[in-house]
């Protein structure tokens, strides 16, 4: 099988789990994120065996794999969390979410790794989100957890490779950790994606900080704000502050083939068009 690289959004499962592959399949995509849930609310009624079978047979007919779905878990979660009453919340929650992919036959959960709010050192929080990627491993068979970087935001920690790499390290099955790359993330946090130099120098810090074997993911999106502000704001494919450069140089990256490549960017209308030149600029 030649490698092939897997380009899609994260797309509306409104309506019912099942609907998430039929919405992929609209925009020409080859790769999908969902939520299995809300994401806004801590409880969701479980799964039944009728929307787990209409989204398996919904993936099949349009030819998506496992490996090629990246779900993500609810915003609400915060595996780091401070207090010890809403760090076991947010651990029953990140469970439940590891088991909703189990029961759908996925293999990813992508999630934020936490913020400490402040209240414990930087260390404490990494080492609380370690442990509750622990627990959840323990509680699930064959779904990897995977960490996606953040750009730093507030109190938020993932948005250096050493804080990924020290969160990995504390994992106990690491054959079930692995990254989310987001690209918007990267550059908000101070790692330049704007020339393929830039891009070169900052994949190359990954690679030898954290390593390519644990990139599972990556969601491609451009930055409203400026570079190492910090700030979260996405933007469409060069309309933003990285610019067009860096798609063409990830989508040419050999760590980029076969692992789920997802647009979050703000305009769904254009997906499409978006899907198509990263396929295009894809060697």
């Amino acid at each position: 099988m030649t490698s092939q690289r897997w380009v899609g959004a994260h797309v509306s499962a409104q309506g019912g789990v099942a609907n998430a592959p039929l919405n992929a399949a609209k925009i020409g995509a080859t790769a999908f994120a969902l939520f299995t849930k809300n994401q806004r609310r801590w409880q969701a009624a479980p799964l039944q065996a009728a929307d787990i079978e209409a989204f398996q047979h919904n993936c099949q007919a349009h030819g998506y794999q496992a490996a090629q779905i990246l779900p993500h878990d609810s915003y609400l979660i915060n595996l780091g969390h401070p207090e010890p009453e809403l760090l076991a919340k947010s651990r029953e929650a990140f469970v439940d979410e590891m088991q909703r992919c189990e029961q759908l036959g996925l293999t990813l959960l992508n999630f934020h790794p936490g913020s400490h709010l402040r209240k414990i050192s930087e260390t404490l929080c990494l080492r609380n989100i370690s442990d509750s990627i622990n627990v959840a491993l323990e509680q699930t068979r064959g779904v990897t957890a995977v960490i996606e970087n953040t750009a730093g935001q507030g109190s938020n920690l993932g948005h250096q490779f050493e804080q990924l790499a020290q969160i990995i390290h504390h994992v106990e099955d690491k054959s079930r950790v692995g990254i989310c790359l987001d690209t918007c993330h990267m550059f908000a946090a101070g790692y330049d994606l704007t020339t393929t130099e830039a891009c070169q120098q900052s994949f190359a810090q990954f690679g030898d900080i954290v390593g390519f074997d644990y990139l599972k993911g990556m969601h491609l999106n451009d930055c409203k704000t400026a570079f190492a502000s910090r700030v979260d704001r996405h933007d469409s494919l060069g309309y933003g502050t990285i610019g067009k450069t860096a798609f063409e140089f990830i989508m040419q990256h050999p760590a980029t083939t076969e692992i789920p490549l997802i647009l979050e960017t703000v305009r769904p209308e254009i997906w499409p068009e978006e899907i198509t030149w990263l396929q295009s600029v894809s060697r």
